[in-house]
Parts: C-alpha cells; sequence; structure tokens
C-alpha cells in the first residue's frame, strides 16, 4: 500500500493519495478543486487515482470532487445525515458515483475502506477505516478521520449555526459529537489518526500541528475527547465554548459543495497588465484589485486607489475570501513568481474570476509616472499612546475574534472579528478608527477594506502583545462588557 499525505499549509488541510501498487489504482480523499496536484504526485508513484471520497460537505474550500467527476473517475459521497445535507449535484446524475452509508465497503486494488458514520461536525460525516488486505491484515491500520478527529481536537459542531446562519444546530450537533466519541473509544489503539486539518484550521479550536496521530494517544492526551469523560452535558459546554467566529465565505463553500461547485477544468489565465492598464482600474470598486505584497507599510504608503489587501502569506486565502465578492472581477497585484501560488489560493476559495495581473514593479512604474496613488496612515503599536492622546475622538477598532479580544483589549474599543467585516460593513462606527490585531496582519486587510469603503481609517502596526504586557497598560485594559457594545456575536 502507498500512503501520501498532502499538506496545504494556508488552509491547514490534509489530502490522502491511498493506492494500491500491485494493481496500479489509486484514491484521493478530500481533494482540493485544483486536482492537478494530485494527478502529478498519482502519476510520479506509477499510479493511477481511479476513486475521489469527501468526509463530508467541506465549509473551509471548494471540494475536487467534481473535478474528479468530470473526468471519469469514480466518486464516493456520504448519504448520511438528513435530507437538508446531502450531495445534490450527484445525485441522479450521469457521474460514475457511489453514496455510502455507515458500515458500507468499498475497494480500491487490495485495500479496504469501511465507511464509520461520524457526526457533529456535521450530520453527514464520515470517516474511513482503512485495511490493507493485500499486506495480508485482517484489521484496519488507520483512519481516515476528516474534520472529526483532529490531533489534540476534535471537529467544531457549531458552524453550521455560526457561518451557515441555521439556528438552533449547534448544541444538537455537540451531542451528535458526543455520541460519536463513544463509537470512537471503541476503536484499537494502534489504529493511526489521519485527520483533514492540523493547526491554522477554523474547523477547531486547539488543533496541533503534528500531521498524525493514533487512537490509544489521542484517547489518553485530546483535550476534547477528554472533556467526554465528565458526561454528555459537561462535554457539550467544553465542546461549544471559546470556539472563534468562523470566516463567514465558509457558507457559500457549505453552499458550493452541497449544490455542486462551478466545474474549474483548468486554471485561470489571467492577462498581464500594464502601466496603461492600471489606469482604468484606479478607484473602480466594481473589480477587486487585490494587492498581495507581503510589505505591509509599502501598502499603506502608496497603492492603487480602492485597492483590497491581502498578503500572501499563510492567511491569504482566508483573508481574500472574507473581503472579495464570488464573480467579482479580480485583478492581481503579484510578483510573477507567485501567480500560479496566488490563482490556486483564490480558487480553492471559490475566486475564479481572476481577470488580470500586474507586477508591483509595474504599480511602482505606474506611480512614478505621476498617476494618482492612495495612502492609508500608520502608526505603531509602541506609539499607540501618544496617538490616543493627539487624537481623543478616534475609535479602536479591534478585529481580533471575540475570544482574543475579551480576556485584553483597549479600553473602549468596538470589536469585529475581520473576517467577518465585509458582513457587518453596515455597523462600522462612523468617524475616524484606528485598527489593530494581533500583529498588524489582519488590521492591514481590514484597514484597507475600510479604506475602499470610504471611511477615515488609520492603520496600527506591531504587536499588541508587547503593548498589553507593559506595567502602564495593564490596568487600562478592560474585560468583558465594558468594552463598546460592538461586539461580534
Amino acid at each position: 500500500m502507498l500512503f501520501r499525505q498532502i499538506w496545504d499549509q494556508k488552509l491547514a488541510q490534509y489530502a490522502y493519495l491511498i493506492g494500491c501498487q500491485k494493481t496500479g489504482e489509486a484514491i484521493i480523499v478530500d481533494p482540493e478543486r485544483d486536482i492537478d496536484q494530485y494527478l502529478e504526485i498519482a502519476e510520479k508513484e506509477g499510479l493511477v487515482i481511479t476513486a475521489a471520497a469527501d468526509t463530508h460537505i467541506h465549509a473551509d474550500y471548494i471540494s475536487g470532487l467534481r473535478e474528479f467527476a468530470e473526468r471519469g473517475v469514480k466518486v464516493y459521497a456520504s448519504d448520511e445525515g438528513d435530507a437538508d445535507w446531502k450531495y445534490e449535484w450527484l445525485m441522479g446524475s450521469s457521474y460514475n458515483y457511489k453514496l455510502i452509508k455507515h458500515k458500507d465497503e468499498f475497494y480500491i486494488g487490495n485495500i479496504k475502506f469501511t465507511v464509520v458514520h461520524s457526526p457533529g461536525h456535521t450530520p453527514e460525516h464520515v470517516a474511513y477505516l482503512v485495511t490493507d488486505m493485500g499486506g495480508g491484515a485482517d484489521r484496519p491500520m488507520g483512519l481516515l478521520s476528516g474534520d472529526f478527529v483532529f490531533v489534540g481536537d476534535l471537529g467544531r459542531p457549531d458552524l453550521l449555526e455560526s457561518a451557515a446562519g441555521i439556528q438552533g444546530i449547534q448544541e444538537p450537533s455537540a451531542r451528535m459529537l458526543y455520541k460519536s466519541v463513544q463509537e470512537f473509544l471503541k476503536l484499537d489503539d494502534f489504529i493511526q489518526v489521519w485527520p483533514a486539518h492540523g493547526a491554522g484550521s477554523a474547523c477547531g479550536k486547539a488543533l496541533g500541528a503534528i500531521p498524525q496521530s493514533t487512537v490509544g494517544y489521542e484517547k489518553a492526551f485530546n483535550g476534547a475527547i477528554g472533556a467526554a469523560a465528565r458526561g454528555e452535558d459537561a462535554f457539550v459546554a467544553a465542546i461549544l465554548d471559546g470556539q472563534p467566529e468562523p470566516p463567514m465565505y465558509f457558507a457559500r463553500m457549505k453552499r458550493d459543495n452541497k449544490m455542486g461547485p462551478k466545474v474549474l477544468g483548468t486554471l485561470p489565465q489571467p492577462k498581464h497588465l500594464f502601466v496603461d492598464d492600471l489606469k482604468k482600474l484606479s478607484g473602480n470598486t466594481e473589480v477587486a484589485v487585490l494587492d498581495t505584497r507581503l510589505d505591509r507599510s509599502a501598502f499603506m504608503a502608496r497603492h492603487l486607489p480602492a485597492s483590497f489587501y491581502a498578503g500572501l502569506n499563510k492567511s491569504f486565502n482566508t483573508a481574500a475570501g472574507s473581503i472579495i465578492e464570488e464573480d467579482m472581477p479580480i485583478y492581481l497585484i503579484v510578483e510573477e513568481s507567485q501567480l500560479d501560488e496566488a490563482i490556486r489560493d483564490l480558487v480553492r476559495v471559490g475566486l475564479d474570476n481572476i481577470v488580470g495581473y500586474a507586477t508591483p514593479d509595474t504599480l511602482e512604474a505606474y506611480a512614478d509616472h505621476g498617476n494618482e496613488m492612495a495612502s492609508i496612515p500608520e502608526v505603531h503599536m509602541d506609539d499607540i499612546n501618544a496617538f490616543i492622546k493627539k487624537e481623543p475622538g478616534v475609535t479602536i477598532l479591534d478585529v481580533r475574534n471575540k475570544a482574543e479580544h475579551d480576556p485584553a483589549h483597549f479600553p473602549g474599543s468596538a470589536n469585529i472579528a475581520y473576517t467577518r467585516l465585509w458582513l457587518r460593513r453596515n455597523e462600522v462606527p462612523s468617524g475616524k478608527m484606528a485598527l489593530h490585531c494581533v500583529s498588524g496582519g489582519r488590521s492591514a486587510v481590514s484597514s484597507a477594506l475600510l479604506s475602499r469603503l470610504g471611511h477615515d481609517v488609520v492603520y496600527i502596526n506591531g504587536e499588541f502583545a508587547g503593548w498589553s504586557a507593559k506595567p502602564e497598560n495593564q490596568a487600562a485594559q478592560t474585560g468583558v462588557g465594558h468594552a463598546n457594545e460592538l461586539v461580534s456575536a
């Protein structure tokens, strides 16, 4: 049996290529949308991907299941859960597919996959026990656990309510998750756990950075599983407490993966833009000019008017997905060497309409020719106290998650998580605002967004922890209930 775990750092996502070397067949589990990456790996290993499977209807990225179905690959998808959570694009289609239920089995060559219904994160969620029959095994060696069991955590049961807007479902989901944990505890300790996400994913609150684990280790040391030992009510309270606000584009991902994402086929091929082309984009709020430079201060100093900002780092997908509306024409400011990376990141969160791109050098040439550029004032966190004294009417807008904001924050600060700022844009305070987060990354994205919307903003760069730790600032920080009423729900 060949086993490959394929890691996407930005989405903190694992896909799995599992192949039978004797027959040359392979399956890909929980693939992302740009499936050429998996086809290339399989080809290098001398395998052909003959099947693809999802563990559930994903919320954080567009699944590659339909792309594989379009190529004639057989796809496996859950038929568990209620009528509202089915793969509607598959049902009754002409694709080569099988809808699967608890205890169903299928084979890829000499490798057996046994379906385990594991609801809680979502009602239809399944995991797969993997048994290498060709190697002589009669018991499973691993569990493709999807968003059920992570290293050190469990998949959050609140997403259907907090992201998809289905009211009153998070507690029943948490109770379903509790029952799924009881079944997990019956598995052999030696079974390996192969999760769909690692540290950095918004699908849990305490995911480990170790790529895989075992059932026995998770029984002993997984804090969320440990909470189940205290009883169902204690587990429900613990698993729902402190979950960060998910990005609001998660609802769109759920919808698309359920109803059927657009067929990508090949990656977008944006047009290379030059100085004269940028003149047509300057100040245009009908399109999304997305500046991906990593130097946040350089963006603040000068950028094309009405630009969005999302540095091409590990948060790029989340930032872009949170601020750009689907189908909006996108023009990138990006280094030529990073164009493919940016395109893949965007299509993975359903942003396909990538029309053109210009390099940062072209942008600088545009500015040097005397064309209009925009700027956003920047203040370093070390100087924020002096700034507030000079600007007594300024509102501090904290764009961290509520769970980060509540323990320590600027007195009187407003709070909207940056992933929800576009959705809640009508709640943004009037007047001058200074935006901060933990280190300046999220506040840079938010400053550009609010500036585009016409707000008078100041960008705060630097580490909040450093400000918070200073003795003269500790007494000024306030707890829950003392900040501005504008606090994320």
